[in-house]
């Protein structure tokens, strides 16, 4: 699918890639994984032709189709499905030409290969992968001008999934999704049917979508087997036994030169010197692993200890307009030492609910009451916005600590993260990681108590996230994460709330429960079919046979389209071959050709309408026995 031979690249003078080479399989789902500028958006340029490489060669199979989520964010006034549907531009263009085609022999051929590509169900999947990445079916015919940026990129997603390339180039696609759709994008990926490049800092999309890992370190590219658990174990014994090899090469070497050294200038052992001379010139050395280190967090502790519950809400409505609220019947209590995960899909009231939680935003009906001295730090991905671009870090820390001597600045300063050489650097210029690193350590400045943080891996490489979430363990005060980052919700938090339906509940399953219900759901939306039973529910026999009774009385309506679309199916077999017995007497084409050639687009049309009612009627039995199978359990 992809060779890359010897090839160096450089951009802005820095060489981030050099002489390096890669032979990836077709059908390979592949991470792309490496430290913050080390250059895997470039390499994504190289393979689309945007950059070239300095040197070596660069192949790819001929008419390879090769997609990637747009750079700017569709914002027109098509609706998103039709936007979805556009992006497949040879299903666009045979639609087009069937309007106007005249020849029965190429109206044939394009209703032919409107079938190999499967276009009689376009809509249908434009709209289960919209549904994925969190649009319903009323959003999906709303204008994508209606749309903020971070849903309008969703759009751009959806559009290049929908169009299935051949090589799918996908660089950081979770930093505009909520848990939801990245747990949605996980599973879509691991069925895609072409290869898959994937830029990513999380690890559990990396362990359960990908099965090989592409490293980008200190200008190399290294291919490994496996998802990103299993390279970094393959790769931790790699480096310690490249780490024993330089050592024993070493101890050789030294030998080597001592006997040189020594005996030189003896004829008797001349030769055998000489010789070991030049078995020492051809050892090639064996480069020693240079470490690059992460700083660490940290976020200072709370001046006083704040007694539970720090914060409870009773009866609480809260929302932006009067009178319609986006969360009701809020009964909740966060105590000291808490650590709770909101769930939800975004939209659903997340950031509501950690902006009221925050202070940013007043119940509409209710109480609250928070603890006395109760300090709340807010940290969300819109604030790196409020940053004064033309200040460094120094100058920032200095406007809350303005009597302090520079050098207790500066300590404040490496406290956050950011090393000596980016203190001085003006904040426009600094990375997202390094934005987020100096707006963390802002927000947390003065010792909360309560730490609420919303989206705080957007911009982090894996072991800077490593380092969050060691720093949020060591943290004494509570915690409220709303984060798309499965490993450091598992890793940090003790608590799950759901925030679904107007309301907020204890989630008392897994993240993996969850995943499984998130993707149920999907199904779900897809079917048009949704049975809810409560998790962990025991049923009494009497209760299991009402149930089932009530599951088989769901199922009639089910029953009754499948018995639609097999008449549907009947029935356009029964025109087919009624008009292509009109077609096969030959005195049609010299007496009437204009009707020959009607009788040739209704046989395609038909064609197409029969594949579309056997696809329903394939999809829809399928249901029934899947739903026939739960019930028989």
């Amino acid at each position: 699918m992809l060779i890359l031979d010897d090839i160096s690249v450089r951009m802005a003078g820095r060489l981030l890639i050099d002489h390096a080479s890669l032979n990836l399989p077709s059908g390979t789902k592949a991470g792309l994984v490496g430290r913050n500028g080390a250059g895997k958006s470039t390499l994504f340029k190289v393979i689309t032709g945007e950059l070239h490489a300095e040197t070596g060669d660069f192949f790819l199979p001929k008419n390879i189709k090769i997609g990637q989520v747009a750079q700017e964010a569709p914002g027109t006034e098509d609706s998103l499905i039709e936007i979805v549907l556009a992006a497949d531009t040879e299903r666009t263009d045979l639609l087009a030409e069937a309007e106007t085609a005249t020849d029965p022999h190429r109206i044939a051929d394009i209703h032919i290969r409107l079938a190999d590509i499967d276009a009689h169900s376009a809509e249908a999947r434009a709209g289960a992968i919209l549904s994925g990445l969190g649009f319903d079916a009323e959003a999906q015919k709303r204008p994508a001008s209606s749309f903020s940026g971070g849903w309008r990129m969703r759009v751009a997603l959806a559009a290049v999934l929908f169009a299935e390339p051949d090589l799918l180039l996908l660089d950081e696609p979770t930093n505009y999704l909520d848990l939801e759709g990245t747990l949605w994008l996980e599973d879509y990926v691991r069925r895609y049917p072409h290869t898959v490049i994937l830029i990513s800092h999380d690890r559990d999309l990396l362990n359960s979508a990908v099965n090989s890992i592409i490293h980008l370190d200190q200008t190399k590219l290294t291919l490994w087997q496996g998802n990103y658990d299993q390279f970094e174990k393959l790769r931790s014994e790699a480096l310690e036994l490249q780490q024993k090899q330089r050592v024993k090469q070493e101890a050789q070497r030294s030998h080597m030169e001592a006997f040189v050294e020594r005996f030189r200038a003896k004829a008797s052992k001349a030769k055998q010197a000489q010789s070991r001379l030049k078995a020492l010139q051809k050892l090639k050395p064996i480069s020693a692993h240079i470490e690059d280190h992460v700083m660490p967090f940290h976020f200072p502790e709370p001046e006083k200890v704040v007694a539970s519950p720090i914060i409870a809400i009773e009866s609480g409505e809260v929302g932006y307009t009067p009178g319609k609220p986006i969360l009701k019947h809020l009964n909740l209590r966060i105590d000291a030492d808490d650590r709770i995960a909101l769930l939800g899909s975004n939209g659903n009231g997340k950031s509501t609910l950690a902006k009221l939680i925050g202070g940013r935003l007043p119940l509409q009906k209710g109480k609250i009451t928070v603890a006395p001295n109760l300090k709340i730090s807010f940290f969300a991905q819109h604030q790196l916005d409020d940053l004064i671009p033309e200040d460094n870090a120094i100058e920032h820390v200095r406007k809350l600590m303005p009597d302090a001597p520079e050098s207790k600045v500066r300590a404040r300063v490496s406290r956050m993260g950011l090393a000596t050489v980016k203190m001085n650097t003006a904040a426009k210029d600094l990375s997202g990681g390094e934005k987020a690193r100096l707006l963390m350590g802002l927000a947390t400045f003065q010792g909360p108590n309560l730490l609420i943080l919303d989206e705080p891996t957007n911009h982090l490489d894996i072991d800077s996230r490593e380092a969050l979430m060691h720093a949020l363990n060591d943290f004494d005060g509570a915690v409220i994460l709303i984060a798309h980052d499965r490993h450091l919700i598992e890793a940090t938090m003790d608590r799950l709330w759901l925030v679904r339906d107007g309301g907020v509940a204890p989630y008392d399953g897994d993240l993996d429960a969850y995943r499984s219900l998130v993707l149920a759901d999907a199904k779900a939306e897809r079917s048009g079919n949704k049975i809810v039973v409560e998790e962990g529910q025991k049923l009494s026999k009497a209760e299991q046979r009402k149930l089932a009774a009530q599951k088989r009385e769901a199922l009639k309506p089910l029953q009754k389209k499948i018995q639609e679309a097999e008449a549907q199916v009947h029935r356009f077999q029964k025109k087919i071959d009624s008009l292509q017995i009109q077609l096969a007497d030959p005195v049609i084409y010299t007496r009437e050709p204009a009707k020959a050639t009607q009788i040739g687009k209704e046989i395609g049309y038909a064609k197409s309408s029969l594949a579309r009612a056997e696809e329903e009627w394939l999809t829809l039995s399928g249901e029934y026995e899947d739903a026939m199978t739960e019930l028989a359990q």
